[in-house]
C-alpha cells in the first residue's frame, strides 16, 4: 500500500490552489498577476508532490525538452507580464508534455461516468473504438 505524505498532502492543496488561480485569471480577461500566482504555485504543488527530483527528471527528458521549452517559457512570458502570450506558450507546452496522459485520463473518464454518449465519446478519445 502507498503510504501518502503530509508534504504530498500540503503538496495537493498547493497545485489545487494554483489551478484554481489560473482559471481566475483566465476568467478575469487574462489578468497576469493571477496567472503568475497560479504558475508558481502550481509547479511548487507538483514538487511537493513528486518531490524535487522526480519534477527535475520529468520535465528534463531528453524526448519532453520542447514542450517544457515552451511550458516554462510560458512561465516566464506570463511573469513578463505578457498573459495571452504566456499563456498560449504554456498550453502548447503542457499539451505536449502530458498528451502520453490524456489516453489514460479518457479512459478513466469513460468507465467513470455511465452516460452512453459520454462513454462514447471518452472511449473513442482514448483511442480504443469497441462500443460495448
Amino acid at each position: 500500500m502507498i503510504s501518502i505524505t503530509e508534504w504530498q498532502k500540503i503538496g495537493v492543496g498547493i497545485t489545487g490552489f494554483g489551478i484554481f488561480f489560473i482559471l481566475f485569471g483566465i476568467l478575469l480577461y487574462f489578468d497576469s498577476v493571477l496567472l503568475a500566482f497560479g504558475n508558481l504555485l502550481f509547479l511548487s504543488g507538483l514538487s511537493f508532490i513528486i518531490g524535487l527530483r522526480r519534477t527535475f527528471s520529468f520535465f528534463f527528458q531528453r524526448h519532453k525538452l520542447k514542450g517544457t521549452s515552451f511550458f516554462l517559457g510560458g512561465v516566464v512570458i506570463v511573469l513578463l507580464r505578457w498573459p495571452l502570450l504566456g499563456m498560449f506558450l504554456e498550453s502548447y507546452g503542457f499539451f505536449s508534455l502530458f498528451k502520453g496522459f490524456f489516453p489514460m485520463a479518457f479512459g478513466f473518464l469513460g468507465t467513470t461516468f455511465d452516460i452512453p454518449f459520454l462513454s462514447a465519446l471518452f472511449r473513442r478519445l482514448q483511442g480504443t473504438s469497441s462500443m460495448v
